[in-house]
């Protein structure tokens, strides 16, 4: 008869509930919808937030945009009927949801364009920078918890902690800053290795060498968002697996003579890895929105320094919409994320 440990691992395993003889699919599926609804009523708070949240922000958006041209009061008053700015509030508000419901974000107050126009022009250089910058972090990050938890208390775990505690408490935007001026601009004998702003050069070639071009102007902001991404894996996965690491099943299956390696491939890190999995989810949402300080400081065109340019206006309408975008995200990745744990473990599902 197979044992526990020749099968799965000993803390995946749960005995059988009273429940266990119902097809274990409806109970996701209740479970699911479930989530679901929360996430469509968290959007809807989403919705009502986005609207009244930005109003507080001062500044008159006419004043902004007609700051350099002089106008007349009347002409001052004709552009607030036509952006909708002279309808009381609450009829603006049930304006704006009803062009949400439409999928209509309005139309920007600065770039006179629709607002999924220039979102739908940004979200791409955003997703090639957050996600390989992600994909770099989580690789990183989970391959250096798993080594600094399997020797815990060893140089490389002492090393390795510290390095990420201090590269987690540091903002982003100083460190993008940092790494602007030491390998952007340069700093005394060390030389500028690196752009230091925009996606692509003005004279970029066509075909690979253009590839190349915008690769080389993604390193330091890539380089930026890796560091502070990576270390919040590191930890997270090196506090799973120490946790896994004083379980029972892993004290047996030394015991039993299986190599370090297998033990550890095998049992342990199967176990860790689920914690982790709301946190990859997380960020997957995030990435949608970019980084904001990242795209900021290095003037990259995505929906970071969208979002940024709309604050300065204030453009209400593009605030709003990259707001709502990036919220939306992380509220279905948030939601995905609870079902992924609720599939994977077996303990969730029991609870």
């Amino acid at each position: 008869m197979a044992t526990p440990l020749e099968t799965e691992p000993a803390a995946v395993q749960t005995a059988a509930g009273p429940g266990e003889d119902r097809p274990a699919y409806r109970g996701t599926l209740r479970y699911a919808l479930t989530k679901l609804g929360g996430a469509l009523l968290s959007i809807g708070m989403v919705i009502v937030a986005t609207f009244f949240l930005f109003r507080l922000i001062p500044g008159d958006p006419v004043i902004a945009y007609t700051r350099d041209v002089p106008l007349s009061p009347d002409q001052i008053e004709l552009l607030r009927r036509q952006m909708g700015l002279d309808k009381p509030l609450m009829q603006q508000f049930a304006d704006f949801v009803l062009r949400t419901l439409q999928f209509d974000l309005g139309t920007s107050y600065e770039y006179k364009r629709p607002v999924t126009d220039l979102i739908g022009e940004r979200v791409g250089p955003t997703l090639l920078l957050t996600g390989v910058g992600l994909f770099i972090a989580v690789s990183l990050g989970l391959w250096q918890g798993t080594r600094a938890a399997w020797h815990h208390g060893g140089r490389l775990d002492r090393f390795s902690t510290g390095v990420s505690l201090v590269l987690w408490s540091v903002p982003t935007f100083w460190l993008g800053l940092l790494l602007l001026m030491v390998l952007g601009a340069g700093i005394g004998p060390i030389p500028g290795l690196f752009p230091t702003r925009g996606m692509e050069s003005v004279d970029a070639p066509d075909g690979f060498g253009y590839v190349l071009d915008v690769a080389h102007h993604m390193v330091l902001p890539c380089l930026t968002l890796v560091a502070v991404v990576y270390a919040q894996y590191l930890l997270v996965m090196r506090s799973s697996l120490l946790d896994e690491i004083g379980q029972d099943y892993v004290t047996t299956a030394r015991a039993k003579g299986l190599r370090d390696d297998m033990v550890r491939r095998r049992h342990a890190i199967p176990n860790a890895l689920l914690p982790t999995v709301t946190l990859v989810f997380i960020h997957i949402g995030f990435v949608v929105g970019g980084a904001v300080s990242v795209e900021t400081v290095y003037s990259w065109p995505g929906l970071g320094l969208l979002f940024y340019e709309a604050i300065k206006g204030p453009d209400f309408a593009v605030m709003q919409g990259t707001f709502m975008v990036v919220c939306v995200a992380v509220i279905i990745m948030n939601t995905l994320a609870d079902v992924a744990y609720h599939v994977l473990d077996p303990r969730v599902r029991s609870a």
